[in-house]
């Protein structure tokens, strides 16, 4: 049985789960998430914790075991405290500005980068170079950063562009004159 999968998952207080099937939802005080589950895992709730199973000792059902836990588990601590992630633009004359439900970045090229801030993650700005994304949903804002930072991603020469905060650029010496 698979190690992660068979540990059941505590709720936190005010938070609720419904299962229907294979379509779940998560509602608690930071917000609402659902997902359809795959297929071959079933969920339950009982005494205060969540229990995923799988029907069968196949293959494709023991991978998905483990993998159903792991995103109800994120599901329900993403309605408690929501997920975050900063991202850093850096380099002259780049920034990054809100408009509406709009990102607008400058980061060198002619024309300004506009990215559409998707429905569930919330922005917030730092100056000009700071970018702070919150949402409750794990995947979605993983895939929103990963987005922004696939603009301009840093050269390791001058580490101009987009990073995470706490990303580190490896720094690579540039060409030496002849002489």
């Amino acid at each position: 049985m698979s190690r992660i999968g068979k540990k059941p998952i505590p709720l936190p207080k005010g938070v609720t789960v419904t299962v229907n099937g294979l379509h779940l939802l998560v509602q608690g005080p930071k917000g609402k998430l659902e997902r359809d589950l795959p297929p071959r895992v079933s969920v339950a709730v009982q005494d205060g914790h969540v229990h995923v199973t799988r029907a069968s000792e196949d293959r494709i059902a023991r991978e998905m075991h483990g993998l159903a836990r792991t995103l109800v588990a994120n599901m329900v601590k993403g309605v408690v405290e929501p997920y975050k992630a900063s991202l850093e633009v850096t380099g002259i004359g780049y920034k990054a500005e809100l408009a509406g439900q709009t990102l607008k970045i400058q980061c060198g090229y002619s024309h300004t980068v506009v990215h559409p801030v998707p429905p569930g993650v919330s922005v917030k700005l730092e100056g000009v170079s700071l970018i702070h994304l919150e949402s409750a949903d794990k995947e979605l804002i993983g895939h929103t950063a990963a987005s922004i930072r696939a603009y301009k991603i840093c050269d390791p020469y001058k580490a101009k562009g987009i990073k995470y905060k706490d990303e580190v650029i490896k720094r690579k010496e540039g060409k030496t004159g002849a002489g």
